[in-house]
């Protein structure tokens, strides 16, 4: 299948700095179909040759297990073009329909990987030049719109040139390997499923946690925030793929019906409720892996005095039969003690004990970060004697999988496995706009009342898991978060 991938925003750090590199891997596991041709696209003056050294230098970056040899760079710069994109300039996507009708490509995927304001001009233009024909596929990165009102004017301005299904709005934790997992987890195998309701599990907890700070991104972050970044797009996601039911096939929009059910059956958010079961916070100075660090508002291009949080912690309920009653908290932070991105799946006690002492529960993780991988903890008999009151004493004990490990010749990284869907026209790990729109819809009531609230986020050390507001959250319903047990 011949193919031919744009990026809009070539040179931009998305571009280089996964995008680039996913491709390159896609091109040395041989899963990168052959035809194909990659065309950046930016604002200034580059030939061909020159956009290839500049990529040959950024890899300089990457990790040493992906860093290409000089021959193998050599092969996938054949595939790298360069031109120059005045996005608001007609003539210049009529220059780009030509150059991708010169060769008759069977598909055409154009990745935007831009700063979103400028999705509606491209995706206008797009249209207007006719690239959207049904071989034509666009990709959108995050994040869609800082509201409601804006994610729907960007989702009524991609309609007007493309069908739905053209349309691939990507949130690379979905290509993910343990959240590609969860599907077969639990609908690839009858272990799980049984269990997998209000009857069993006592809460669920996803956790995606940094212990980077913002960097040279402050002006950014500082008109985004944790709610935005991480919460409204990859926790929600995540979430849903955690309680949503067997969908009737693979088919993808059998998977996105099941979950935007999901999403619609989230407890609505109330003022009231938002100062019971929110938390927001904003890291101060600290030390973070040895190392003293700045605070947020010490950091380069935040203006003084801002309010944007860079710690949400929250607790919600999916008002099904299947979860009622069940909490479901979510969690997200800079500056936290570790790099950790996981789902924890707490199940009940069993209801009636005959080992006394033993009051630890079971529980699954499912790891995302650093590493991908699945816990299942449960308790055993180690022998030897030990006893309480005449009884055997448990000991936890865990089965651990780890998918580097069980599959180390298949690994697969997110935007790679999202690049090569795209390229495939394969839908199912990307979010539908209603999907989105419906995320939206629901944290819109947080960021209304943040708008209204003069106390701000609570102060937390950089280091730390957050503020201690975000421990006394769960503790209200008996739990506690992972690395407090």
């Amino acid at each position: 299948m011949s193919f031919d991938l744009v990026l809009f925003g070539g040179t931009g750090d998305l571009a280089w700095r996964k995008l680039m590199p996913a491709l390159f891997q896609a091109f040395r596991h041989g899963k990168l179909p052959p035809g194909g041709r990659i065309l950046a696209v930016a604002r200034d003056e580059r030939s061909d040759a020159e956009y290839r050294a500049y990529i040959r230098e950024k890899f300089g970056g990457v990790e040493e297990a992906k860093q290409p040899s000089d021959e193998e760079f050599s092969r996938f710069a054949e595939l790298l073009h360069y031109r120059r994109m005045d996005l608001a300039q007609p003539a210049h996507y009529a220059g780009l329909r030509e150059w991708t009708q010169a060769r008759g490509a069977d598909t055409v995927v154009l990745f935007l990987a831009t700063s979103p304001h400028l999705f509606p001009v491209i995706c206008e233009q797009l249209g207007a030049a006719g690239l959207n024909g049904p071989h034509v596929r666009v990709v959108l990165e995050k994040p869609l719109g800082h509201d409601l009102p804006s994610a729907q004017e960007i989702n009524r301005v991609v309609r007007a040139s493309f069908r739905e299904e053209q349309a691939l709005r990507i949130d690379h934790y979905l290509g993910k390997p343990a959240v590609q997992n969860l599907m077969a987890l639990r609908f690839g195998n009858a272990l799980f499923e049984p269990l997998w309701r209000r009857e069993s599990i006592a809460n669920i907890q996803i956790t995606i946690a940094e212990s980077l700070g913002v960097g040279t991104r402050g002006d950014f972050y500082d008109r985004t925030g944790a709610l935005r970044d991480m919460i409204q797009n990859h926790a929600l996601q995540l979430l849903t793929m955690i309680a949503m039911e067997p969908p009737s096939t693979s088919d993808a929009d059998a998977i996105r019906d099941e979950k935007l059910k999901v999403l619609r059956s989230l407890k609505p958010f109330t003022p009231e409720a938002v100062a019971r079961d929110v938390v927001r916070g904003q890291y101060k100075a600290g030390t973070v892996e040895g190392k003293r660090v700045r605070g947020y508002l010490d950091e380069d291009k935040v203006p003084p005095g801002s309010a944007c949080e860079t710690f949400v912690a929250l607790r919600t309920e999916v008002q099904n039969w299947r979860w009622a009653g069940v909490p479901f908290y979510l969690r997200t932070g800079k500056r936290l003690a570790a790099r950790d991105a996981q789902i924890v799946v707490n199940f009940r006690d069993v209801p009636h004990p005959i080992f006394p002492g033993t009051r630890q529960a079971n529980k699954l993780i499912i790891k995302l970060q650093p590493e991908d991988g699945l816990e299942l903890h449960l308790l055993a008999a180690k022998g030897g004697g030990a006893s309480l009151q005449g009884a055997e004493v448990l000991t936890p004990v865990s089965l651990d999988l780890d998918f580097d490990k069980a599959f180390p010749t298949d690994r697969v990284g997110a935007y790679e496995r999202l690049l090569m869907d795209a390229i495939a026209g394969r839908l199912n790990l990307f979010v539908r706009s209603d999907e989105q729109e419906q995320a939206w819809r629901w944290v819109e009531p947080i960021l209304e009342a943040w708008a209204a609230d003069a106390l701000g986020p609570r102060p937390y050390v950089a280091g730390s898991w957050g503020p201690a507001a975000s421990s006394a959250l769960v503790a209200r319903d008996g739990c506690v978060w992972l690395e407090e047990q």
